[in-house]
């Protein structure tokens, strides 16, 4: 299991940069350490760690996943993401035009609405 943790930092560490992970870690707490064990260990030790498919196309399924069921918190964070996985905003784009179609033209609309505001903010626009 230390392994698996490891590999978790190292990889969540990459994907989502050493401030953010940081400064999660800095609000880490007794209370929620089990979740922060587990999502450390089982999203990025295990999922976002096994190469079979690119961190591009895992970051795309992502994000189009969290609109898709309207887990629109994390849309920002993994947005951000996307300049370490190489997802490109026209991509991104595709991807929310597929929850569209396939859930929802309001989760769509709304995951878009957070990222535009996102790459905004990346830009300095804000």
């Amino acid at each position: 299991m230390a392994d698996r943790y490891e590999t978790g930092m190292r990889v969540r560490r990459e994907v989502l940069g050493d401030a953010h992970v940081d400064r999660a870690e800095a609000a880490k707490t007794e209370f929620d350490l089990p979740f922060q064990t587990l999502i450390t260990e089982g999203a990025w030790g295990t999922v976002w760690a096994d190469d079979t498919i690119s961190r591009r196309d895992r970051s795309l399924l992502t994000l189009a996943l969290l609109a898709a069921c309207g887990n629109f918190e994390e849309i920002p964070m993994h947005i951000r993401a996307t300049a370490q996985t190489g997802a490109t905003r026209d991509e991104i784009m595709q991807a929310f035009l597929h929850v569209a179609i396939y859930a929802g033209v309001p989760k769509a609309n709304h995951a878009i609405k957070l990222a535009k505001a996102t790459f905004a903010e990346m830009d300095g626009q804000t």
